[in-house]
């Protein structure tokens, strides 16, 4: 190509930014280019709607960027120059249209930071990273915050982030509704009432994507309708995913956040994932929209509907991106529990007696979705409980669900889930008996086993499970004074009443299948 130098620029799968400031400079000089690859297909088993997903949520940028007279090159998942990994494609482009310098956006994923970081060691052109522009935090803000400490507690940064931010705040030192958390607020069990309006969903078709995926040979797992796909994947779809949630959904968001029922996947959870983790939303505006509508409507909506949102977002979200440029990637192999079993196999067909696995597992096949306390306290606290390979755990949750990161999805699974960090994100592990899920949902009315039993054939599994685990791990968490009262009241069971728990606890592990 004759003129100017030509700058090639990469956009990954979750860096559709439309506001980025790279698309304010003259498209004359620059190359935009996606990539669909086996790479990033295959590093783990995804869910069919993730692979789908990311697909035509890039598909849609690239068109938005032809509209606006950007110069974009589109490698498909057939394309016949499509080497399929990153180093080789950016090769043969660079080469192809004589590139004279090589842009990309910092990945949020630690192995494709390092392997651009690789790649770009091998060039002879000048090469450039920039900030994605999403996120509220950097790299490295939260590890500097905590700097000296000797506990990281997500609070603490939660306010910090609300006086930098100016989010529900009535001056720089006091919260609105006079408290930073309602969290004691946000925990009640949805029983038929209020009425939950419908999700805001799609009716597209996907089968053309559906096809070169096929074609293409990639595995994966999960169901999916082919022309009614329900994710938003552009950013229309996205702030209309947005106004639905202010409108139909924030009401009651705050009250049900943590229940669970075998008739709602969703409850008044927003849905939003997918689309702030790809970048089509952004973080600030989402709060911002929220925030707005609230003020705009507070005799109608509670501050404890809202902050619970807000906590997501501006604390919770940060924080454990924070936490993962922090720790990796000694991260990804933390195991300080010691935890070696395999996933059961039912994780991936959701056949099973227990009807709270059996609900959450299949509702997670069937919509690539879980919502936080589905994965904590039912899949998670299962995995938990039957001492699961932390390793096997993170690639279920990493496959299974659309808005999963490394980032993200790391942080949540192996630290907050099955405390494999040994307490880096949480402070004791979230392990419940059946009566916790008993509490927060419906499931236990309708299952095979009783939640009151705590030994015998038709006693609910995490009872025995859970005092196992304890008595298992007892010499990790002796000196956790978060777990003082559960290790006394483990110690008050006679012998013959921890013989018979142990017993069908040893069953249940070794034998998932049965139930």
């Amino acid at each position: 190509m004759a003129g100017r130098m030509k700058t090639l620029r990469l956009i990954l799968g979750d860096q559709l930014n439309h506001h980025h400031s790279w698309f304010r400079d003259d498209p004359g000089e620059v190359l935009y280019v996606f990539m669909e690859m086996r790479q990033e297909t295959d590093y783990v088993l995804h869910h069919i709607q993730k692979v789908v997903g990311f697909f035509c949520a890039m598909q849609n940028f690239a068109q938005y960027l032809k509209e606006r007279e950007h110069q974009v090159i589109y490698l498909g998942i057939n394309d016949r120059k499509n080497k399929q990994t990153l180093p080789e494609n950016l090769n043969g482009l660079l080469s192809e249209y004589e590139i004279g310098k090589f842009e990309y956006q910092l990945p949020d994923e630690y192995r494709l930071d390092v392997q651009l970081r690789d790649f770009c060691k091998t060039l002879s052109i000048d090469s450039e990273a920039f900030d994605t522009e999403h996120f509220l935090t950097s790299r490295d803000d939260l590890a500097r915050f905590y700097e000296g400490k000797q506990q990281m507690t997500m609070e603490y940064f939660y306010r910090d982030m609300r006086r930098k931010y100016d989010v529900l705040m009535v001056n720089d030192a006091d919260p609105e509704g006079g408290q930073w958390n309602f969290d004691a607020a946000n925990r009640r069990k949805w029983s038929g009432k209020p009425e939950i309006p419908h999700e805001r969903g799609f009716r597209k078709d996907v089968s053309g994507i559906l096809n070169e995926i096929r074609q293409a040979g990639i595995k994966s797992f999960g169901q999916i309708e082919e022309t009614s796909f329900h994710w938003p994947t552009s950013r229309e779809d996205s702030l209309s995913v947005l106004n639905y949630f202010c409108k139909h959904l924030l009401v009651h968001f705050g009250d049900f956040q943590d229940a669970l029922h075998t008739e709602q996947a969703y409850l008044f959870h927003s849905r939003l994932s997918f689309a702030l983790n790809t970048k089509m939303l952004s973080p600030k505006e989402v709060i911002q929209a929220v925030v707005d509508y609230w003020r705009a409507h507070k005799d109608e909506i509670d501050i404890s509907q809202v902050e619970g949102f807000v906590r997501q977002i501006l604390g919770w979200r940060e924080y454990m991106r924070g936490i993962y440029w922090k720790e990796m990637p000694g991260y990804k192999r933390s195991n300080k529990l010691d935890n070696q079993n395999e996933l059961p196999a039912f994780y991936w067909s959701g056949d099973t007696k227990m009807n709270c696995l059996k609900h959450s597992i299949r509702q997670s096949l069937n919509n690539a979705y879980a919502h936080h306390i589905q994965r904590l306290m039912i899949t998670g606290n299962y995995a938990l409980l039957t001492q699961t390979h932390p390793d096997e755990v993170d690639a279920w949750y990493l496959g299974i669900y659309i808005d999963a990161l490394e980032w993200v999805e790391i942080t949540n699974t192996r630290g907050m889930s099955q405390f494999a960090d040994g307490g880096i994100v949480a402070t004791k592990p979230y392990v419940s008996s059946g009566s916790y899920i008993n509490k927060m949902s419906n499931y236990c009315k309708e299952c095979t086993y009783k939640v009151k039993d705590k030994t015998g054939e038709l006693s609910c599994p995490f009872n025995s499970l859970y005092w196992n685990f304890l008595d298992e791990k007892r010499e990790f968490f002796k000196h956790n004074r978060r777990m003082t009262m559960m290790l006394k009241m483990l110690d008050e069971k006679s012998g013959d009443e921890l013989d018979k728990i142990k017993r069908r606890a040893a069953d249940i592990i070794a034998n998932p299948q049965k139930f």
